[in-house]
């Protein structure tokens, strides 16, 4: 067979690997919504099953907690079977539950406790999704493209987020669960196309010994551990802020500005397309100064994911909320991708799967966290809820700002 010039056999590998950041950007953008197309619909949940805000708000904690705590060993079995055989699988799973959640609604008279079970599957199947999607594109991808590629995957993070509180209100105007059966029919294909698309780079296809996995940790978890664990807060935080306070925003716009369906959705999208939008820039910015403005980016998203809390209690005014909350947002946009960066570029392949698994652990535990917390307004008053948030903002701040060694991280 004869081989392609040296141009064109460039121009097709390009093309290869551009195609496979395609099937790899599907599984942030799937993943993502699993919690953000719920979140304008949950007082339209709530009226139909009569539950308070805090009970409407397990919803998003049955799904996030069984993913943060399903990471880690997901993450320990793909670094040693390979990434995609542990991502496909999981993106069925995660359509399952989505499915189940929804015939839930359909089958049962008293569907809430169904509905929580089928979430807990759902966040079973997301635990094996997009922390490994990121040590994924840290294999395929060199550190010369590594920051723009991790910034892309959380841009397509950031644009789930911005399609799917419209998409959740728009199909909810159908029927009220029909998001519910939106996830099986997206993450099935998607788990075909990541089978089929994705090549994984640097396997034999045997198993990793695992004593030399362990020796792997054990060097990394030596040098780095206090960086990584300012980096693990820091993303905890960031996310615990947007979706508490994108969780209370969506039940302020319903009982106190009078917003329902689709508009309700397109205002909480604002502040997610500022995240978007900011974690594409940020992970070019990145890219063209090699990781070089990592740790103050993390430091600058830290405090605005902070501050855009602490005005709302008094604010009046559905621009003002969206306003203090998107600048939450950005900030939040601002520091994933560089987070992202750090903790991926701070162990070798050996390892990568768990220690993304265990950084998406705590975002996901900060998901899981927020919504509830910040749903006892209703019982503790907006202002101890926000400036308590501000609190638990400046604390991750300080930890950052004295333990996030970025020249240690990304030390070889």
């Amino acid at each position: 067979m004869r081989s392609l010039p040296a141009g064109q056999a460039r121009f097709v590998m390009r093309a290869r690997m551009r195609f496979q950041l395609a099937a790899l950007a599907t599984v942030p953008f799937i993943m993502v919504l699993g919690n953000s197309m719920l979140i304008p619909i949950l007082p339209q949940i709530a009226n139909q099953l009569n539950l308070g805000q805090a009970q409407v708000g397990l919803l998003i904690t049955a799904f996030s907690l069984p993913a943060g705590l399903t990471m880690p060993w997901a993450g320990l079995l793909s670094d040693r079977v390979g990434r995609i055989r542990v991502i496909a699988p999981a993106l069925v799973v995660f359509g399952v539950g989505g499915l189940a959640a929804g015939l839930a609604t359909i089958l049962a008279e008293r569907p809430f406790p169904l509905m929580l079970g089928a979430r807990v599957l759902q966040g079973v199947g997301a635990g094996g999704t997009y922390q490994l999607a990121l040590a994924l594109a840290g294999d395929i991808f060199q550190t010369s493209e590594r920051s723009k590629v991790l910034g892309i995957l959380e841009s397509a993070n950031g644009l789930g987020k911005v399609v799917s509180p419209l998409a959740g209100a728009a199909v909810a105007l159908v029927f009220w669960s029909a998001p519910f059966f939106v996830y099986g029919g997206l993450a099935i294909p998607a788990a075909a196309l990541v089978w089929l698309a994705v090549r994984e780079p640097g396997r034999s296809g045997k198993v990793r010994p695992f004593r030399e996995y362990a020796r792997t940790l054990k060097r990394v978890s030596r040098r780095k551990a206090l960086p990584l664990a300012a980096c693990f807060l820091a993303g905890m935080v960031c996310l615990l802020l947007l979706f508490g306070m994108l969780a209370n925003f969506s039940d302020v716009l319903a009982q106190q500005f009078g917003v329902a369906g689709f508009a309700r959705g397109l205002i909480i999208a604002i502040p997610v397309f500022g995240l978007a939008l900011t974690a594409f820039l940020s992970g070019t910015m990145l890219q063209r100064r090699g990781g070089g403005r990592a740790r103050g980016a993390v430091l600058a998203g830290v405090a605005m994911a902070t501050l855009g809390g602490v005005p709302l209690p008094w604010l009046g005014s559905v621009a003002s909320w969206a306003a203090s909350i998107t600048l939450a947002g950005v900030g939040v946009g601002l520091a994933l991708p560089a987070l992202n960066t750090l903790v991926t570029s701070s162990v070798p392949y050996a390892g990568r799967g768990l220690l993304t698994a265990l950084y998406g652990s705590m975002r996901f535990l900060g998901v899981a966290v927020g919504p509830p917390l910040f749903g006892m307004v209703e019982a503790w008053g907006a202002l101890p809820v926000y400036l308590g948030g501000a609190a638990v903002g400046g604390v991750a701040f300080v930890v950052a700002r004295g333990f996030l060694d970025q020249a240690k991280l990304l030390q070889e």
